[in-house]
């Protein structure tokens, strides 16, 4: 499973002209789920990504957690794109929808987080909260 995760003052996720879901401050996590990726690969991502460290504390310093601020978590099956061999890429590393999308949703839960609408083609709107950009992988 891989996440890649910004820090944001505000995100949304649109299908078509209507948006379906938005948030303030806090982490966009665009989630990519591997063939062979398990509900145990699915809780430590979501683990992972609530203990975070990547806001400021009173001092200035990344080192605060996820908290109370909201999540916005989109799947993103082309976090696993191979491009070893030429330049189209191979998703026969992602896992399969009806494998992807429970554990998806279990992030999702798991992380209290809005979510995108698995398999659609999203438009996704981010205003980052500095350059703060991480790659997980789990």
């Amino acid at each position: 499973m891989k996440a890649v995760v910004q820090r944001v003052s505000a995100a949304a996720v649109s299908v078509g002209d209507e948006e379906i879901s938005r948030i303030g401050p806090g982490m966009l996590v665009l989630l990519g789920v591997a063939a062979g990726d398990t509900e145990r690969e699915a809780e430590k991502m979501a683990s992972k990504l609530r203990r975070l460290r990547i806001f400021a504390d009173r001092e200035g310093r990344m080192n605060e957690p996820l908290g109370d601020r909201e999540a916005l978590c989109v799947s993103q099956f082309t976090l696993y794109g191979d491009t070893s061999k030429g330049n189209r890429p191979s998703w026969i590393g992602a896992a399969p929808g009806d494998i992807a999308e429970p554990l998806y949703e279990l992030v999702c839960r798991l992380l209290d987080a809005k979510a995108g609408r698995f398999g659609a083609d999203m438009r996704v709107d981010m205003n980052g909260d500095g350059p703060v950009t991480v790659l997980i992988e789990v």
